[in-house]
């Protein structure tokens, strides 16, 4: 199995933006932890960023990977053309936050990106994506 790891807009910043909030770790540690967890499950994966809404989509639809763990960011709350394009994709499509954004600002409550995904993780940091590869490793078993 081979799965996408999508990260979407600012988690380039990561280990720069709000450390407390999202971890000292950069995007690229986060990156070689998780292939290193679905490497050891016996896996590949392929991690990708872009801050490009339209990028963002081109990737999800070219994809030749059999999953995807996708943080878009803060295009999560109102992005309806990653919405539409997840719908339309043949390959389950997994979303993950670092934080539990149901505990934070009232406009991170909205999640367009939900009803379309495979399954949702949030709240745990690296763990969440963690957790979204053993959701996808497992299903493909069955």
């Amino acid at each position: 199995m081979k799965i996408l790891v999508l990260n979407g807009v600012n988690l380039n910043m990561l280990g720069k933006r709000d450390p407390d909030l999202y971890g000292r770790d950069s995007l690229s540690d986060l990156e070689k932890k998780i292939c290193a967890h679905i490497t050891v499950r016996g896996a590949s994966a392929v991690c990708l960023q872009s801050n490009c809404e339209g990028e963002l989509v081109n990737i999800l639809q070219q994809t030749d990977c059999d999953g995807v763990i996708f943080n878009a960011g803060a295009y999560s709350h109102y992005s309806y053309a990653l919405r539409d394009c997840i719908e339309c994709v043949s390959v389950p499509v997994v979303e993950v936050h670092m934080t539990d954004v149901a505990k934070r600002e009232q406009f991170r409550h909205i999640d367009v990106l939900a009803d379309v995904c495979a399954a949702r993780f949030t709240g745990k940091g690296l763990q969440s994506y963690l957790d979204a590869a053993d959701f996808l490793l497992n299903k493909a078993k069955k």
